[in-house]
Formats: C-alpha cells, sequence, structure tokens
C-alpha cells in the first residue's frame, strides 16, 4: 500500500497544484516534478543517471510536440487575421442555428475526422480555436475537441497505437479488433454525449438524442466495420468522414428548440468566400494525404529524422529500462512541419487575395509568441515527470496496486480495472501509444492468470488508453495555448478529469458487460 500511495502522490500533487490552488501547468509541474524526482530515487531506488536520461527523453518528447503547437499556431493566426476563422464559423452557423449542435459538429464529428488524418494534439489545436472564434467559452472551446476526439485515438492516424498493442502484446490484430472496436463504438457515443452536456447538461443531450445516435452510430459502425475487415489503420479517418457526411444530412431536417438557437452574430460587409476561408484546412487535408498514402512522398519526406539514443537502466531494485532510441522527428515530414507547409501556402494565398494589411507577419509572430512560450516552458517538466514514473517503475505500480483489488474471487471483475489502467498510462505518458506498451504485456498476462478472455482486457485496455488521452496535460497545454489560457489549465483539468474518469468506469462495466454476455453464451 506504501508503494501504491507513494507512487501516486506525483499525480495527487499536481492535480491539487492545478485544480484547488489554480497554479498554471508550468509551476504545477515543476513541483510535481521535484517531488517526482525524491520518490523516485529515495523509494524507488531511481540513480541519478536514469533522472537525466529520463528527462532528456521528456524534452525529446516536448520538441515533438512543441513542433506541432507552434506549427498550429502559426496556421491559425494566419487565417484568424486573413478573417478565415470568423467565415467557417459563419458557415457552421449556416449549417444549423442549433448551438449544441454546432458544438457537437465541431467539437466531435470535426475532432474525430482530423485525429484520423492527423492526431498528435492537431485537432484540439485546429477545433479549440474554431469554438473560440464562434463564441463559445474557452473553456468549453478547449474541453469539447479533448473529449471529442479521444475515442477515435486508438484507429486514428494509421492506427499507429493499436499497431503498439499488436507489437508489444504478439496477438494477431484481427484477433483484437472486435471487442476494441465494439468498446471504442460505444464509448464514442458517450463521448457524444458528454460533448452536448459541457453545453447545457443532461436537458441538451435529451433534446438531441437522435442526432447524437445517428450521428454516432454511424462512426461506431463505420469503424467497426474497417477494423474488422483488416483495413483498421483507416478506421478513424472513414469514421470521421462517415460522421461529417451524416453531419450533414441530419441538419438538412433537425430543428433546434427556441432556448437554444445561437445567437445571431453581426456579419461582415463583405464576408470572405467559405471555399477560401476552407483553404488551409483543405491544404493540411491534401498533404497529409500525400504524406500517409503516397510512399515516395512519405519516404522522402521521412529521410531526414532527428533522434537520440539512450542506454539501459535499471533501479537499485531491479526494474529494468532497456536501451531505446528517442521518438524520432522527421524534420520534413512531421505534422508540424506539414502543418507549416500548410501556413506557408494560406499565407502567400490570404496575401495574393488582398486579406492582409501591413505588418501582418510581425503580428502573426507576436501573437504566436504570446501563446506559444508559457505552453513550451509548462511542458518539459509534465512530460519529464511522466518519464521518471515509468522508468522508475512507478506507473507500474499504481496498476499493479489497482488490479490487486480485483484478484482471486474478484478476477471476473477485471474489465472494469483494465481501461482504467490503459487511461492511466495514457495520462501519465502523454500517449495512448506509450499506455498500450507500457501495459500491454501486463494486461495479457493478468487476464491469463485471472483465466478471463484476453482479447477482451487487451480491448478495454486499449479502449481506457485512447479515453485517457483526453487527460494528457501536454494536450491540454496544446488547446490551452490557442485560447488564450495559458498559465490557466486548471479549470479545463477539472472539467475534462471529471468527463474522463466517468467515461473510463463506464467503459469499464461494459466490457464487464460483454465478458458475462460471453460466459452465458458459452455456458448456453
Amino acid at each position: 500500500m506504501t508503494e501504491f500511495l507513494l507512487a501516486a502522490a506525483p499525480i495527487a500533487t499536481i492535480l491539487f497544484l492545478m485544480i484547488k490552488a489554480n497554479w498554471g501547468a508550468a509551476r504545477a509541474g515543476a513541483a510535481a516534478w521535484f517531488v517526482t524526482a525524491l520518490i523516485a530515487v529515495f523509494y524507488f531506488g531511481a540513480p541519478t543517471q536514469m533522472l537525466i536520461i529520463a528527462q532528456a527523453k521528456g524534452v525529446m518528447l516536448a520538441l515533438y510536440i512543441l513542433y506541432i503547437v507552434w506549427a498550429a499556431l502559426i496556421l491559425y493566426f494566419a487565417a484568424d487575421e486573413a478573417g478565415a476563422i470568423k467565415t467557417i464559423g459563419r458557415a457552421i452557423r449556416s449549417l444549423t442555428d442549433d448551438r449544441p449542435m454546432q458544438l457537437l459538429i465541431l467539437g466531435y464529428v470535426f475532432a474525430t475526422f482530423l485525429q484520423g488524418v492527423a492526431g498528435f494534439g492537431v485537432p484540439i489545436a485546429v477545433v479549440a480555436p474554431l469554438l473560440l472564434g464562434m463564441g463559445f467559452s474557452p473553456v468549453l472551446a478547449v474541453a469539447a475537441p479533448m473529449i471529442g476526439h479521444s475515442w477515435s485515438v486508438l484507429f486514428g492516424n494509421m492506427a499507429t497505437s493499436f499497431e503498439a498493442l499488436i507489437g508489444v502484446t504478439g496477438i494477431p490484430g484481427a484477433d483484437l479488433t472486435h471487442d476494441a472496436a465494439i468498446l471504442l463504438g460505444l464509448s464514442g457515443m458517450l463521448c457524444g454525449a458528454a460533448v452536448l452536456w459541457l453545453d447545457g447538461g443532461f436537458r441538451t443531450i435529451r433534446r438531441r438524442i437522435i442526432p447524437l445516435l445517428l450521428i454516432s452510430g454511424t462512426m461506431g459502425i463505420t469503424q467497426y466495420v474497417m477494423a474488422n475487415y483488416g483495413v483498421w489503420t483507416l478506421g478513424g479517418l472513414t469514421a470521421g468522414i462517415a460522421g461529417l457526411a451524416m453531419s450533414i444530412l441530419v441538419t438538412r431536417f433537425w430543428k433546434p428548440h427556441p432556448d437554444d438557437v445561437a445567437e445571431q452574430v453581426e456579419e461582415d460587409d463583405q464576408p470572405m468566400p467559405l471555399i477560401e476561408a476552407l483553404t488551409p484546412y483543405l491544404v493540411f487535408i491534401v498533404l497529409v494525404g500525400c504524406a500517409t498514402f503516397i510512399p515516395a512522398v512519405e519516404t522522402f519526406l521521412g529521410s531526414i529524422r532527428f533522434t537520440l539514443d539512450f542506454p539501459a537502466t535499471s533501479t537499485s531494485l531491479g526494474w529494468q529500462v532497456d536501451a531505446e532510441s528517442a521518438k524520432a522527428i522527421a524534420i520534413f515530414g512531421h505534422p508540424g512541419a506539414l502543418l507549416l507547409y500548410t501556413s506557408a501556402i494560406s499565407f502567400t494565398f490570404f496575401k495574393l487575395r488582398g486579406h492582409y494589411a501591413d505588418g501582418i507577419g510581425k503580428r502573426i509572430w507576436q501573437r504566436t509568441l504570446k501563446s506559444g512560450l508559457p505552453t513550451s516552458i509548462g511542458m518539459v517538466p509534465v512530460i519529464g515527470l511522466a518519464i521518471i514514473m515509468d522508468h522508475a517503475g512507478m506507473t507500474y505500480a499504481l496498476a499493479e496496486g489497482g488490479a490487486a483489488l480485483f484478484s482471486g474471487a474478484f478476477a471476473i471483475a477485471y474489465p472494469i480495472i483494465a481501461p482504467v489502467v490503459g487511461a492511466l498510462g495514457a495520462f501519465m505518458t502523454g500517449s495512448t501509444n506509450n499506455s498500450n506498451v507500457v501495459f500491454g504485456m501486463f494486461q495479457r498476462h493478468t487476464a491469463e492468470l485471472a483465466g478471463i478472455s484476453t482479447s477482451l482486457v487487451l480491448g478495454a485496455q486499449a479502449a481506457g488508453a485512447s479515453l485517457g488521452s483526453m487527460l494528457a496535460p501536454s494536450k491540454i497545454l496544446v488547446g490551452c495555448s490557442t485560447v488564450g489560457l495559458s498559465g490557466k489549465e486548471g479549470p479545463v483539468l477539472s472539467v475534462v478529469l471529471k468527463t474522463g474518469v466517468i467515461l473510463t468506469l463506464l467503459c469499464g462495466f461494459i466490457a464487464l458487460g460483454m465478458l458475462l454476455i460471453s460466459m452465458n453464451s458459452i455456458g448456453a
């Protein structure tokens, strides 16, 4: 119990400081980093070399993420200064004047689509400022895409997180897709409901239950079919496309409740044509498609990579960390690079179309610096403490302690805790992929010892890790930087933490229900 409580201390520290003390992520992360280092050294036996290696890996991962953050900020401010954000907001309002439906389409459906084409925080970086420009509060503008995109992380971005689970467990993907896709499909419906709940509670959900079921059902079924037909690399992308198509169809007949009609916004005398406003995002989608689906382009852009090799290390208690390379940054093929290309093309296009005044370059850069610097400073300690916890065995101790509660006679209830373990890994490492790597074999062994379905437990791990991505502090920092909340991330964390815990537990109970149904069918 002592080991479990000490391993949990860094998490408790950062949550308390950000939510209760209202500290920014930079201050809270730095304080929690020192707590982590002290516990890792004096209780878990981590040597100084391990701390240095872990923090160096943290810096590398921060660079990977910040490449996206800074590029996304440049793109957003370039589009905003041209008037494109206002035009897109106007287009969504013309699609439907139902305010919660606007939130659902952008914060849930469009975020899912972006996760399918890019991932790595791009959905939050792109959608949050769009929602802000439409009049939603900064906290809601960040929280909605954080929650809305999370269900699609596993099969989004070419299913890299799912491929990691296959690789680390040695179980064929075809054996895992059924349970994982069902859990994520149902969780996706809950994510959509949660996004609606942010803007009015259960009344808002009740009034839009039919559009929610149609849209979320379409996306969930599409992802299930793609995953189970062996095309899981396109599961998230096709689900997003199907969701956008269904959203357009639904808004053709959906009439909002009078209480939920969005306020009319004063329009410009000469609004920008919608196709011009969408140019940055259409260009980005084309570039991502070329970099992903054209092998020659992918090879060329990925030819120059920056990484560092780290030696093996271990604690005095015997916890081993193998030698490995840091996550490689493809200088010209990284998502951040694609965003920069998009920014350059968009800037040139808007300039030629006469949407910029003199001194626009300086103004875009000043706004980018103001938003990007606080985020960059706060991200390094937050990611560093997560990797120190992982390397010192603290994260594993947390998972093991939770799993111990469901041993013996309670083993059948383990599917409830399996997604919690996955979400914990995503929260601490900032990555669904890393959670699957760290806990994949742990979950497999636990399922085998408990005598329950391995595929179901691993599906629950994958679903929990996907949902847990909404809790990643690094993503919160990304979103807050785009809406002027840098240094004020606590309220956003409070919202997504409560929502994430509830959704993860519901996912666990769904997994338990699936296990009981399976056992009854076998018994019959």
